[in-house]
């Protein structure tokens, strides 16, 4: 009786076992997609461009294993922002969410966006542009990983270079060749100008591009030292306001005003010969600049002396304070912001990506103009400078702008807008 009783009990103890063993798999995920760990990621791409791009690269990443599926969720452009940071407060966070890049740091010390240094070794930050990399940095420690970046070009009429009996492969180089040229690219009947050669402040480049063009790549604060009030900066903000005057306020008000509702492109119309603006607005050339014969260069430097500096922006990937499943959103982001994924966005969107190695192997798939521009905007990174907003001055823009509209309006000079501007931000200090 003793000896059946204990066969009874092996038998019984082998089967508890086999059970906990197939228990076990199941809870791994071996068992079905019901065990999988799901991760929301919100993003702001949601046109009939982008959308299935993103869309086909989380279908990739849910293929490639089977521990994890993500689910994307269109939220729009302005509304994202205000949603993560309710969900945040909330404790319903998105596991991943594509953000601003400027703004990282301010996330990071408000606790509402999660340390991800333990889950990236240390040649991660070698995948990206350094500059790009220093974003996503609050007190030494990773708290996302850059996605996408952009920079600003000079694009120039070939046609116009050649009826201006300026050679078309050779671009502006500085400020002073700017101008010169300029003034040989205008075309002027009577009082009215059928072409304007350049203006500064159209496009995507503005006056504190400019300003820190002239200054050697120095924005408005520089870690927590203020650049505002410098002599390179005044005289860029006085150059800017002479441009103005020459072509007259009228004049640019007018075509201010013709060119406002975006459907036009005074640079794609061929009434501006050269013009500042993201390398992806190369885009907006094919599909609209018929024949349009025209080149790209970096933005022309200060002097003979100074670097071609550029701005730059671009957007991160965060993992929400909150998420539940921190470990696989920071696997799920190495995945989006590896080579494959990179280079697939890049070349399908047409967009500059953070991934070196990725920008440079989707300029060799390109041809033509295409594979030009590309690989200019890629070569144009290196003098690309960002301008992440400075926690102890959150809200210094704003006590700027006013100062540099002063100037522009005519209604300063420039070393007293300047002053001014510099001693307001200081009053801001955190």
């Amino acid at each position: 009786m003793k000896r059946k009783l204990s066969i009874f009990l092996s038998v019984l103890m082998l089967f508890s076992m086999l059970l906990a063993g197939c228990s076990g798999d199941k809870a791994s995920g071996a068992g079905g997609d019901s065990k999988k760990v799901t991760l929301k990621f919100w993003t702001f791409w949601g046109s009939e461009t982008r959308r299935p791009i993103i869309e086909k690269m989380v279908d990739d990443y849910n293929k490639s294993q089977d521990k994890v599926v993500v689910k994307h969720t269109f939220v729009p452009w302005g509304d994202i922002w205000t949603k993560n940071l309710a969900a945040v407060a909330a404790g319903n966070p998105a596991d991943v969410v594509v953000t601003d890049i400027n703004d990282v740091s301010h996330r990071a010390k408000n606790n509402q966006s999660t340390d991800l240094s333990k889950y990236f070794d240390d040649n991660f930050k070698n995948r990206f542009y350094p500059q790009l990399w220093d974003t996503v940095l609050y007190k030494g420690k990773a708290y996302g990983a850059p996605f996408n970046t952009d920079t600003r070009l000079l694009y120039y009429n070939k046609k116009a270079f050649k009826e201006a009996g300026l050679d078309p492969n050779k671009p502006p180089q500085t400020w002073a060749e700017l101008e010169e040229y300029a003034k040989k690219l205008d075309v002027k009947k009577g009082s009215t100008y059928e072409r304007i050669g350049f203006y500064p402040l159209w496009g995507g480049y503005g006056a504190p591009g400019w300003m820190r063009n002239a200054d050697n790549g120095k924005g408005f604060i520089e870690g927590d030292k203020l650049a505002i009030d410098t002599p390179a900066k005044e005289d860029a903000l006085t150059w800017l306001a002479d441009w103005k005057k020459r072509y007259g306020k009228k004049t640019i008000e007018s075509w201010d005003a013709d060119f406002a509702n975006g459907q036009t492109n005074p640079f794609v119309a061929e009434k501006v010969a050269m013009y500042v603006d993201t390398g992806t607005f190369y885009t907006q050339i094919r599909d609209s600049g018929k024949n349009l014969d025209f080149g790209v260069a970096p933005i022309p430097s200060y002097t003979d002396h100074t670097r071609h500096w550029s701005d730059g922006g671009g957007f991160v990937l965060e993992v929400p304070k909150g998420s539940k499943h921190p470990k696989e959103a920071a696997d799920f982001i190495k995945y989006l912001t590896d080579v494959k994924a990179q280079k697939y966005w890049a070349v399908k969107n047409y967009d500059n990506v953070a991934n070196k190695q990725a920008a440079e192997s989707a300029a060799a798939e390109m041809s033509g103009m295409a594979k030009d521009v590309y690989q200019t905007s890629n070569e144009n990174l290196k003098d690309t400078q960002l301008a992440p907003v400075p926690l102890n001055y959150p809200d210094y823009k704003s006590r700027i702008d006013p100062q540099i509209d002063a100037v522009m309006l005519g209604k300063k000079k420039s070393p007293e807008a300047l002053k001014k501007a510099e001693e307001d931000v200081k009053k801001i200090k955190k």
